[in-house]
């Protein structure tokens, strides 16, 4: 009776394999390769630390731009926790670095200072990632600075009450003017 079940259950597990087999499964998951890592789901949305870290982002640029220090501290300390609490280091650390350095600023002209650095950094992740659909990247003259926003309403947290709207939206990478989305080579004077 022994050797009957023996035979049953070897008959069922090649069986298994088998089928498997003819299915085109695989006996060991395919590890993601650093290359074919992204920032975004499927669906388009961004994965996370990237999706915090720009939501924390906005709101350093709001605060500034409304000409308050309120806040950044909190924001610019989180971005700097996702960015070093991330296994898959999705962002570079110096993003991290120039988060933490710019949480450290105790007034509203050296929070400017150490936020050009930090979307300086980002506006170069977005472009090298490709992620142009959320967010427009604006550049003021009068700072020789940029940075990045949601909307097209400019709304500069290098220059705030004084000249909230000094700014020029600048072109989104990779789309053509056809398609009415923005690109780099020729800026919209707002």
């Amino acid at each position: 009776m022994n050797r009957k079940v023996l035979i049953t259950l070897t008959t069922l597990t090649l069986t298994a394999l088998a089928t498997n087999a003819r299915a085109g499964h695989r006996t060991f998951p395919q590890l993601p390769t650093k290359q074919t890592e992204l920032p975004t789901e499927q669906n388009g949305a961004l994965k996370e630390p990237v999706k915090s870290v720009l939501d924390h982002y906005l709101k350093i640029q709001s605060a500034l731009a409304n000409e308050s220090t309120v806040g950044i501290g909190f924001s610019a300390s989180a971005i700097g926790s996702a960015i070093r609490g991330d296994s898959m280091k999705m962002l570079p650390l110096k993003v991290a670095k120039q988060a933490e350095i710019l949480a450290g600023t105790r007034n509203l002209s050296s929070a400017r200072e150490a936020f050009k650095p930090l979307s300086k950094s980002l506006i170069q992740y977005l472009a090298d990632h490709n992620i142009t659909s959320a967010y427009v990247e604006v550049y003021c003259p009068m700072a020789k600075a940029s940075w990045i926003q949601e909307d097209k309403k400019i709304n500069n947290p290098y220059m705030g009450g004084s000249m909230r709207s000094c700014g020029t939206i600048k072109q989104k990478r990779g789309a053509s003017r056809s398609d009415g989305q923005l690109t780099d080579d020729e800026p919209n004077q707002v």
